[in-house]
């Protein structure tokens, strides 16, 4: 799997959730993992999560950490897991800077304010993850935290990198391993 921290701002509107995108913007074709900053933005239109449609939560943050995996001959269930190992890994690089996070599903929160938004979705294609991490909490439209105004991190880009390599790292790991064993 490769990955690329781009060195652009993106608002993220949902859209970019889409088959191809990472290779039509980034170059990048096959399993991959791009991170960006940016405004996010999704209106109820192009929300994945019908369970958010339905309960009227569009997502909104003034300033997000967002990471979209495109990955292929993957089934949803197991998309799916792949989504929870991502919001482990994050949840694992904030532990390692000394931030008590608490995971319930595929949230992750700080002092019961919510950090992330993630979503994982098929495509006819491919399996696509959206993740994102509040850098600033303001705005939100639900009790929520940041990592920089309200958890004090600032090193963002050293740490999207650092999710990303480890993710990345994590899956070619579980698929070498798939490789390595005699079936009985």
């Amino acid at each position: 799997m490769q990955y690329i921290l781009s060195d652009k701002e993106i608002k993220y509107e949902g859209y970019q959730l889409s088959p191809h995108w990472i290779y039509k913007n980034f170059k990048i074709m096959g399993d991959s993992i791009v991170g960006f900053c940016g405004e996010c933005d999704v209106k109820l239109t192009e929300m994945v999560d019908i369970e958010d449609v339905i309960n009227d939560e569009p997502i909104y943050s003034k300033n997000m950490l967002s990471f979209i995996t495109e990955q292929f001959n993957v089934n949803l269930v197991e998309g799916v897991f792949r989504q929870r190992l991502l919001i482990c890994t994050i949840k694992e690089a904030l532990e390692r800077r000394g931030i008590k996070v608490v995971r319930s599903g595929d949230d992750l929160f700080v002092d019961e304010k919510k950090l992330t938004v993630s979503i994982a979705t098929k495509s006819l294609t491919s399996i696509l993850i959206h993740t994102g991490i509040n850098i600033n909490s303001e705005g939100a439209p639900v009790k929520a935290c940041g990592l920089q105004n309200d958890l004090g991190l600032n090193d963002i880009e050293d740490f999207a990198i650092e999710i990303m390599k480890n993710y990345s790292e994590e899956i070619n790991d579980i698929v070498l391993a798939s490789t390595k064993v005699r079936g009985v």
